[in-house]
């Protein structure tokens, strides 16, 4: 898409040209035969050599990238893509985790996920960074080095989908994928400037063999620079599989087609705030504020909302977790010949290893915490159709701190309790299995972006794409870019 957003009608062969196409825009000319999708493999090729070194953002660019298979005039036909380095799997491929623990690691399955990639089109041409194990909001690991934002290379472009929101925003590929758990599509989306869904609970299958994961908290979906990406992105992934746990309601249409369906009038609970234990810095109330008087220009009901929960519960499901993720690394470390030790798993991660293998937390207990926080957020928001939250408390942070993982001083209850603060907006809906989108609708002061959430009732991500959309035609963001970006010398 053109920066105006017209659709401009003319043979991609330069990069500042590829540069300024979303997914949609760059399968628009494939399917027109204006462009090849090796002709775009080679040029988000060129983007990666010129930004990557300065990011970090890729670790593998495949070598036979210009060869990869995809299906020809699919949604999403010749489109470059990038894996996050874990999550869905592609077999045979390097998966290791962003850990030494999984170092060579290949799956031999493909996972459904990547499936419906190549039916859509996408050509996944290589994987990108994410901290270790997928733990904390800050990319960075000892196995692949430091994340840094194309907006501001001395912060942190977030995590654990960092090494995606990094290469998206530096227009390596206009989509990449993305797993949240506790807001790991959304915090990079925020501090990266881009569009960051996290579906609905059993909206997009886990299968064939990591359906439903954490207990559902866990989902799987893609970073990209515009609202109808994003509507594409959902009919590409949606659908269910054999072995997922249960099947979500089904939309009406395909949600592309609600890009242009009548948004008609909500009632909008908006959050001014906080919601755990880190004040929420004056300018992202500011664009909250702004845009809550946005939505009430646009007709729709809007009353404030206190804080749904406690954020003490939110700390106790997440260190009630640990147990689990200790006997699944255990499963891990036996299937790779290692040991879990300080050779293979970083400080702050091996902290929470053994916390969890020691810890007296029951099953019964994790859910009952999972149920209780449902039903006391449930209760509190059924009066509203959507909710408007800031993403994060604050613009991206400086690398490093008590969030990152390869930090030796931190206790694996201070490395909980840290995210789960920084994380007070997001962590929440994982629970609750509600939809959740992050949109770049404001900055700072200083230019970094500023993403601003907005929750859906579970299983409506149609709501949310129609009103996304009316956002982003109302306060466009696509103009605005870092200062790190392919073609800009």
């Amino acid at each position: 898409m053109a920066p105006d957003g017209a659709f401009r009608r003319i043979v991609v062969v330069k990069l500042r040209e590829y540069v300024e196409y979303d997914a949609t825009g760059l399968a628009s000319l494939v399917n027109a035969g204006e462009v090849t999708p090796v002709q775009l493999a080679r040029l988000a090729r060129e983007a990666h050599d010129e930004v990557n070194p300065r990011i970090n953002a890729v670790i593998e660019f495949y070598e036979d990238a210009e060869t990869v298979a995809g299906a020809d005039g699919g949604l999403l036909h010749g489109v470059p893509y990038l894996r996050k380095d874990t999550g869905p799997a592609e077999a045979g491929r390097l998966q290791e985790k962003g850990s030494r623990l999984f170092k060579g690691h290949r799956p031999n399955t493909d996972s459904y996920f990547f499936r419906r990639a190549r039916d859509a089109g996408l050509r996944t041409l290589g994987r990108t960074t994410t901290p270790e194990l997928a733990s904390t909001i800050m990319t960075e690991s000892i196995l692949n080095g430091v994340t840094r934002n194309p907006w501001d290379l001395e912060r942190s472009a977030g995590g654990s989908s960092g090494g995606s929101a990094a290469a998206v925003a530096a227009g390596i590929t206009p989509i990449a994928s993305g797993g949240d758990g506790g807001g790991s599509i959304r915090v990079p989306a925020s501090w990266c400037g881009l569009v960051g869904l996290n579906p609905s609970r059993g909206r997009i299958s886990g299968g064939p063999d990591n359906q439903d994961p954490s207990f559902g908290l866990t989902r799987h979906f893609v970073l990209c620079r515009t609202v109808r990406d994003m509507a594409a992105a959902l009919d590409v992934f949606s659908g269910p599989h054999p072995g997922d746990p249960f099947i979500i309601v089904q939309p009406n249409r395909p949600y592309v087609e609600e890009l242009s369906q009548r948004t008609g009038t909500l009632r909008v609970g908006v959050a001014r705030t906080k919601w755990g234990a880190v004040d929420v810095d004056p300018e992202v109330l500011v664009a909250v504020e702004s845009m809550a008087t946005l939505l009430e220009e646009m007709g729709h009901m809007v009353t404030d909302i206190q804080p749904p929960y406690e954020s003490i519960e939110y700390v106790r499901i997440g260190l009630g977790l640990s147990s689990y993720g200790a006997s699944s690394l255990e499963d891990g470390a036996r299937a790779m010949g290692r040991t879990i030790n300080a050779d293979t798993l970083e400080p702050a991660n091996l902290k929470v290893y053994e916390y969890g293998r020691n810890s007296e937390n029951r099953a019964a207990d994790l859910h009952k915490a999972l149920r209780r926080m449902r039903w006391c957020v449930g209760e509190a928001i059924e009066a509203f159709d959507i909710l408007l939250t800031p993403t994060m408390p604050h613009v991206a942070m400086p690398h490093g701190g008590i969030c990152s993982a390869t930090n030796s001083t931190v206790s694996a209850e201070e490395f909980i309790e840290a995210d789960a603060a920084l994380c007070q907006y997001t962590g929440v809906f994982n629970v609750t299995g509600q939809p959740s989108v992050s949109l770049p609708l404001a900055q700072s002061a200083s230019g970094l972006p500023i993403g601003l959430q907005i929750v859906g009732r579970f299983g409506d991500e149609a709501t949310l794409v129609r009103v996304a959309r009316d956002l982003e035609e109302a306060r466009p963001w696509t103009h605005r870019q870092p200062k790190i970006r392919a073609a800009r010398r």
